[in-house]
C-alpha cells in the first residue's frame, strides 16, 4: 500500500507574540498519522498566505521566509526519501525526530537487547521454542561480557556500534571465547538482529552491518547409509530404555521429523488422506510450516508397537534430548558404529539414505522437511556414491538400447 506523506505550513495564530508576529509550524502527515516541527520563523497574520502555506508580497522578509520554507520541505523530503530507500520502518515522528537531529538516541545495546529478549520470552512455545530462546540469552551475555572485556563499561551506546567493533567482537569470540566460525556466525547474527531493530525504529541512521560479512563454513551433515541402519534396525536390544531410543531413531530416519516435532506426536496427528493412505499431519515446531508425510511400513509398526501404552494421546515413549542423544551413543557401540549418532543425523538420513538416494526429487523432500527454502535442503541432502551410481547404470542402459 503507498504511504500518503505530506508536509504543510500553517501559523500558530493563538502563540502570537507581543510584536504582533505568529510562529510558522510545519506539519508532517504519513498515512494519517501527524508531527510537527517548530521552523523558529515568524510572520504577521495578515502576510500569511493560507491556501498556499507561504508568505504573500515579494518583499525582501517574505523572500526568506518563503526560502527558508523551502529548504525545510527539502529536508524533510529528503529524510522521507532515504527512509523509505533503506526499507526502514517509518513514522511522521521518526521524520520529524530525524529533521531535529534526534535520530540517533542514546539508547543502548544492552537495554535494547534486554527488551527484544523480553517480547521474545512472551513468544515462547507460540512462534520460538525454549532452545532458541535460551541462544538470545547466551548471545545477549556474551556481547555483554565482550563490552566490558573491551571497554569496562556495562553498556554501550548503540549509536557507538561502528563496523570495527563488530569486528573486534569477532575476534574476541574466536580467540577468547574459543568459538568455532559458525558458533560466532550464530552470536553475530543475534547482534545483528538487534541493530537492524535499531535501524528500522530510527534509534540510528546507518547500519554498522552493512559493510561486514557473516563468514560461516558449509558443515558435513552426517549421516547413515542403509547398512548401518538395517544394523541397528535388526540388533537385538536387552535393554529397554535403549531399545525405545532406537525405535524413536529409527522412526525418524524413515519420516523426517525433528526431536521436537517427534516429541509431541500425537494419535490425532496420524490421518488418512486423499490416497486411501496413513499420514503424519503437523505443523513444525520451529517454523509453523505444515508436514504432510506418508507413514512407510517401518514406522507404521513402531507405532503400532507401542500403541495404547502412553497417555495424552503421545504414540511414542520420547525421553529429553539429552538422555536420547546419551542413549543413541550407547546404540552406536552395542551396534558396532563409529558415527556420532544424534537425535538430528535421523533427519539427515531421511534426506540423504531414505529418499534421495531412492530416487525422491529434492523439491518433495524440502516439503516433507518443512523447509521453506529449498537450498535449506541442500545443505542436508547428499547425493551419495550409489545414487550416483545407480543413476549412471539408468544412463548406460538407455544408452545401449540406442546403439
Amino acid at each position: 500500500m503507498k504511504s500518503t506523506f505530506k508536509v504543510l505550513f500553517f501559523i500558530k495564530r493563538n502563540a502570537t507574540k507581543q510584536s504582533g508576529k505568529a510562529p510558522i509550524i510545519a506539519r508532517i502527515t504519513l498515512d494519517g498519522k501527524i508531527a510537527q516541527i517548530s521552523t523558529k520563523l515568524e510572520i504577521e497574520p495578515s502576510l500569511w498566505d493560507i491556501k498556499h502555506g507561504r508568505a504573500s508580497g515579494k518583499a525582501f522578509e517574505a523572500n526568506h521566509i518563503n526560502s527558508s520554507i523551502d529548504s525545510i520541505k527539502s529536508t524533510v523530503f529528503s529524510h522521507y526519501q532515504n527512509f523509505r530507500e533503506r526499507k526502514a520502518n517509518i513514522t511522521a515522528e521518526i521524520i520529524k525526530n530525524a529533521f531535529l537531529g534526534l535520530c540517533e538516541s542514546n539508547e543502548t545495546i544492552l537495554k535494547l537487547f534486554d527488551k527484544h529478549n523480553d517480547d521474545l520470552s512472551k513468544m515462547i512455545d507460540l512462534e520460538i521454542g525454549e532452545v532458541s530462546y535460551k541462544r538470545y540469552l547466551l548471545g545477549r551475555k556474551r556481547l555483554a561480557d565482550f563490552i566490558y572485556y573491551k571497554y569496562k563499561i556495562s553498556d554501550i551506546a548503540i549509536k557507538d556500534i561502528t563496523t570495527t567493533f563488530i569486528r573486534d567482537y569477532e575476534v574476541y569470540l574466536r580467540s577468547d571465547c574459543k568459538l568455532t566460525t559458525n558458533v560466532t556466525a550464530k552470536t553475530l547474527q543475534y547482534l545483528k538482529k538487534i541493530i537492524i531493530v535499531a535501524f528500522n525504529d530510527g534509534i540510528i541512521r546507518s547500519n554498522p552491518y552493512g559493510n561486514f560479512k557473516i563468514k560461516m563454513e558449509r558443515i558435513e551433515r552426517g549421516y547413515l547409509d542403509q547398512n548401518e541402519l538395517d544394523i541397528i534396525m535388526e540388533k537385538y536390544i536387552p535393554i529397554k530404555r535403549i531399545e525405545n531410543v532406537r525405535d524413536i531413531f529409527i522412526f525418524c530416519c524413515y519420516t523426517g521429523l525433528s526431536y521436537i516435532d517427534v516429541q509431541a506426536l500425537k494419535s490425532d496427528n496420524i490421518r488418512i488422506a486423499f490416497d486411501g493412505n496413513l499420514w503424519i499431519m503437523i505443523k513444525r515446531h520451529k517454523t509453523d510450516v505444515p508436514v504432510n508425510v506418508r507413514l512407510l511400513d517401518v514406522p507404521k509398526n513402531i507405532i503400532a508397537k507401542y500403541s495404547g501404552q502412553l497417555l495424552n494421546g503421545k504414540l511414542l515413549p520420547v525421553s529429553s534430548n539429552q538422555k536420547m542423544n546419551a542413549y543413541l551413543k550407547e546404540l552406536a557401540d552395542i551396534c558396532g558404529i563409529t558415527k556420532n549418532i544424534t537425535t538430528h543425523v535421523a533427519r539427515h538420513t531421511f534426506a540423504t539414505t531414505i529418499t534421495l538416494s531412492n530416487g525422491v526429487p529434492i523439491e518433495t523432500v524440502s516439503k516433507m522437511l518443512g523447509h521453506t527454502n529449498i537450498k535449506t535442503t541442500q545443505i542436508y541432502a547428499k547425493i551419495t556414491d550409489l545414487k550416483i551410481s545407480n543413476d549412471m547404470e539408468k544412463l548406460a542402459g538407455k544408452l545401449n538400447i540406442k546403439n
